[in-house]
């Protein structure tokens, strides 16, 4: 008599340091979350107040002109996109080689949901897009990226306000597959919105990133040497013409990250933990000021929103990532004998999957690099981007909130310490 294997479960609880660890992040992402919206917020009222000419000249600002040498003659806007937002996407790299060296992308097993769901995630919103600009004539074809991002901390201060017992299993996949959707994202950028490309610093810049590398890899974890470089390499990056946050990433998958034989946590941990709260909140909430503020003050709404760019921007945020996260989600499921994990339902992951469909700062940042900055498309984009962010933000809300009194039901059970020794039952090997 053959013995049958018990189906793999999905979307499973991870260990419990590893849910520790993941609780911290999510705790720094959702006040993140919170200023982001704070900050898209007060631009967008400033854009369309009586004063929103001097919310133009401030972003056009040049604070430091005369370095075009360098390529550093840059206004306000352009440094938040291309300067702080190298620090997120050093945080994002960290995490990355965070996951694929400790973390579930270690493990091809756990690693096939969260890749899956993120590349159905990108694909559904792309192929969505090019369909309405094609039957449109094909206008604006050169953002078809712009919705196949999601931004997590906009995601995940929605799931704040709405829901604070979402099963951790649950988180976890949305924070896995937000860090592999980022590094999707990285890679579009570098390839397909590379413009007047420049090999000689670009090769220049991997003799800072190979030093930073030495470094922290030798655990040398100098402010004044680390810092330099790493403004070196920025700068060299930006100078080639590839997208300067494409050396935060890069410097981010130097950083080693194994614990130490003491336990102490790996220099990529102490480092993100350190990165993350300037990431959150600084980096994030400033580059949503500057590029959320679309003004609206004698601007045909109607003929905006009838825009073909428009219309599938918001489609594919919408629609796009909920056909490509649960669709593919399900498929998963139904050819491999995989199964949901025992306290999460198909209506989880469809709120999840709505979740997934807040597309705010890379979906920005893509819109920018695909039409240039200050232009009629991209100041489309970002009316697409917050009415499909906001209408996904409340669809999610509504299958959330309804599941909220089970979420409650399953973290009591998940926080329960009979035994008073600081870990929950359900994380040692006899809870039931």
């Amino acid at each position: 008599m053959t013995h049958t294997p018990p189906p793999s479960r999905l979307l499973s609880r991870r260990s419990w340091p590893e849910a520790r660890f993941l609780a911290d992040v999510l705790r720094t992402e959702t006040v993140g979350g919170a200023l982001l919206l704070l900050g898209a917020v007060v631009a967008l009222i400033w854009a369309n107040s009586p004063w929103r000419a001097g919310y133009a000249e401030l972003g056009h600002w040049v604070p430091w002109p005369g370095g075009a040498a360098l390529h550093l003659d840059l206004s306000l806007r352009t440094w938040a996109a291309d300067g702080l937002l190298a620090i997120f996407f050093f945080v994002v790299g960290l995490e990355l080689k965070r996951e694929f060296v400790a973390g579930d992308l270690r493990d091809p097993r756990r690693a096939a949901l969260p890749v899956i769901a993120a590349l159905g995630g990108m694909v559904a919103p792309a192929l969505i897009y090019l369909a309405v600009t094609l039957s449109a004539g094909g206008a604006g074809l050169r953002g078809w990226a712009i919705p196949t991002a999601t931004d997590i901390a906009f995601a995940l201060a929605v799931l704040a306000v709405v829901s604070s017992h979402l099963p951790q299993g649950l988180r976890a996949f949305l924070l896995t597959l937000a860090v592999v959707d980022d590094l999707f994202a990285i890679t579009v950028i570098a390839v397909f919105y590379t413009a007047d490309f420049h090999p000689l610093p670009l090769l220049g810049a991997l003799l800072p990133i190979a030093a930073f590398g030495l470094l922290v890899q030798r655990r040398r974890t100098w402010w004044w040497a680390l810092i330099p470089l790493a403004v070196t390499a920025w700068a060299l990056v930006h100078a080639s013409g590839v997208h300067a946050t494409v050396a935060g990433v890069l410097l981010g998958f130097t950083v080693p990250v194994l614990r130490g034989r003491d336990g102490a946590p790996g220099l990529a941990e102490r480092l993100e933990h350190r990165w993350r709260p300037v990431s959150a909140g600084l980096a994030v909430p400033v580059f949503a000021f500057f590029a959320a503020g679309v003004t609206l003050v004698g601007v045909d709404v109607g003929g905006v929103l009838s825009n073909p760019v428009v219309i599938a921007v918001a489609a594919g945020l919408v629609l796009g990532k909920v056909v490509g996260v649960f669709g593919s989600t399900y498929l998963l499921a139904r050819f491999t004998r995989a199964e949901l994990d025992e306290e999460i339902t198909w209506a989880d992951l469809l709120g999840l999957a709505l979740l997934a469909g807040i597309g705010f700062t890379v979906s920005l940042l893509i819109g920018e690099l695909a039409f240039g900055a200050g232009s009629p498309e991209e100041d489309g984009v970002k009316v697409a981007v917050l009415l499909g962010s906001l209408t996904s933000a409340l669809l999610a809300s509504v299958v959330l909130v309804r599941r909220n009194r089970a979420y409650r039901r399953i973290s009591e059970r998940e926080n329960r310490d009979a035994d008073g020794d600081g870990v929950p039952d359900v994380y040692q090997g006899g809870a039931a």
